[in-house]
């Protein structure tokens, strides 16, 4: 049975290559979007992906663990890969697995805090926290482009994702409070 410190370098190193084939995809996806909205939100997402990574390793460091070569090639790969294909699938399929990937995501960066928490690493833990918020918001932006579309029916059949009505309502309360 794997301790919590094990778990939870496992998760970080997933988490680290992650992040990096999300940001190269988000690149590859903000170059194949029009609406100034859309590229300005998936620019933001990109970076934050990169911070991300960057405080993955940061923790990796901490707990003297190291990223796993493997996983980084092929993650880069990936992330390439799926960047390119934004350009040639439409625009649905891409703001749709974005959101799909965010939420587990949340639920990666969630479950690090819970195993940082069992370890007693509460700085840790708030970060990681924090990442959880802000992988939410991510997914919420996704989910917020695809509300409505006739195809989110079929892909929320096919991958058990998609805007519940809490997410909804989530999704309305922000925009009232932005609202001029």
């Amino acid at each position: 049975m794997r301790t919590h410190r094990e778990i939870l370098i496992r998760i970080l190193q997933a988490a680290h290559a992650g992040e990096m084939a999300a940001a190269f995809a988000y690149r590859g996806h903000w170059k194949a979007v029009t609406a100034p909205d859309e590229v300005q939100g998936i620019q933001r997402i990109e970076a934050d992906e990169w911070g991300h990574r960057k405080a993955v390793l940061r923790m990796l460091d901490a707990l003297g663990a190291k990223p796993q070569t493997l996983r980084e090639v092929l993650m880069w790969t990936i992330g390439r890969t799926v960047g390119l294909l934004c350009h040639v699938t439409g625009w649905f399929f891409p703001m749709y697995i974005a959101g799909r990937l965010e939420y587990g995501n949340v639920n990666e960066y969630d479950l690090a805090a819970l195993h940082a928490g069992k370890l007693g690493l509460t700085d840790l833990q708030q970060e990681l926290m924090g990442m959880t918020f802000t992988e939410k918001e991510h997914e919420l932006f996704f989910m917020g482009k695809i509300v409505g579309h006739p195809l989110l029916p079929l892909a929320r059949l096919l991958f058990r994702w998609g805007p519940t009505q809490e997410d909804l309502m989530t999704l309305q309360r922000r925009v009232k409070a932005v609202a001029p």
